[in-house]
């Protein structure tokens, strides 16, 4: 069986993306597997990607490639729908609501398409006009599939699969650092302010700990200039971005989330398959779903006392090593769950009962 998965791009360094390319490398075991990375703008992909894993790219967007279409938005639309109409293979997975309506539109009605969706559409017009043409729509969880069935109200079936993790073994945190780690894109919806402030409570008190904050984006000039406004130059460090995340977490105690809202949660089931527990708000969606007070990680209530509630409840677990123990041991078991040969073999299960 041939799988073709179709990425905006698969050399950026988001949650999607990294999902994405753990499942083509999971099924590639034992199928043709291709990622199609609608632009590409660097030499390799941000994240591994399995040796079975064939890559290419509607558009070649690195510096100093020639293009024969003239450069712009109609350009890359243009090149995809070629791509979409000649593509020979047996199930087509899309990675965006924008993409399920190109693949809609456009794929070859005998293909199996799927719609991989993490989020929810912000125009969600076309996709109750074409969605109906696709073979299903596939959400990473429970809540999420509830949504997408009552946008869709009618269309295709609507089924829910974990996100893979890694191929294992996963590294393993010994849980005797005092390092609290948080890792993802520096922009507003992550909201590194908030943990930044709770952190100054931390260290006032436990000044022995340490915050480390793994990633990169527009936000950092700003989180540097309040690291240095609350005096915790000694007590914070960006330390850049790693394809490897999950052997940064693995190197601390405990992995600190305190994203807006919406948030794919990718970097929490990482902390999570390295034994870590994970700190996080009540109604961010992402971690609330994984997130389990007292079994693998702590959920704070959001309040106009964040700063204060979610350093109380780092402090607890900083202070109590034996809960710190018994959380890791609930977030390998929620990771164990997500492995990206279990997933896949979830994957190659949907795709037979729907052909």
């Amino acid at each position: 069986m041939k799988v073709s998965l179709v990425l905006p791009s698969a050399y950026g360094m988001r949650g999607d993306v990294r999902a994405t390319l753990n499942l083509a490398s999971a099924l590639a075991k034992r199928h043709e597997v291709e990622v199609i990375s609608v632009r590409r703008q660097k030499e390799k992909p941000f994240f591994s990607v399995g040796p079975n894993v064939t890559m290419r790219s509607v558009v070649d967007a690195r510096p100093g490639v020639k293009h024969l279409l003239p450069r712009g938005q109609v350009r890359t639309e243009v090149a995809l729908w070629r791509v979409l109409r000649g593509l020979k293979t047996d199930v087509l997975i899309t990675t965006r609501p924008g993409l399920g309506v190109q693949a809609a539109r456009h794929a070859p009605r005998e293909l199996l398409k799927i719609a991989r969706e993490w989020g929810r559409p912000v125009v969600p017009g076309p996709v109750k006009r074409f969605y109906p043409r696709l073979s299903a729509v596939v959400t990473a969880t429970e809540p999420a599939q509830e949504e997408w069935t009552r946008l869709l109200d009618g269309g295709p079936v609507v089924h829910s699969v974990l996100d893979a993790l890694p191929a294992g073994p996963w590294p393993r945190s010994r849980m005797d650092n005092r390092i609290v780690a948080a890792g993802g894109r520096w922009v507003p919806a992550k909201a590194y302010d908030r943990l930044i402030r709770a952190f100054a409570i931390v260290a006032d008190k436990r000044p022995d700990w340490r915050l480390r904050l793994y990633g990169g984006g527009p936000e950092e000039r700003r989180l540097r200039s309040l690291v240095r406004e609350l005096n915790l130059h000694n007590h914070v460090y960006f330390m850049g971005t790693t394809p490897d995340l999950a052997g940064e977490f693995a190197k601390a105690s405990i992995v600190a989330n305190t994203s807006r809202g919406e948030d794919q949660a990718m970097t929490v089931l990482e902390a999570m398959g390295c034994g870590v527990p994970v700190v996080a708000f009540e109604g961010a969606r992402g971690p609330t779903e994984f997130v389990a007070t007292g079994y693998n990680g702590v959920l704070v209530p959001a309040a106009e006392s964040e700063p204060q509630l979610f350093a109380a409840a780092l402090l607890a677990l900083i202070d109590d090593e034996r809960r710190r123990r018994s959380l890791a041991a609930g977030a390998l078991d929620t990771a164990l769950r997500h492995s990206a040969d279990e997933v896949a073999e979830q994957w190659e299960k949907l795709i037979t009962d729907l052909r």
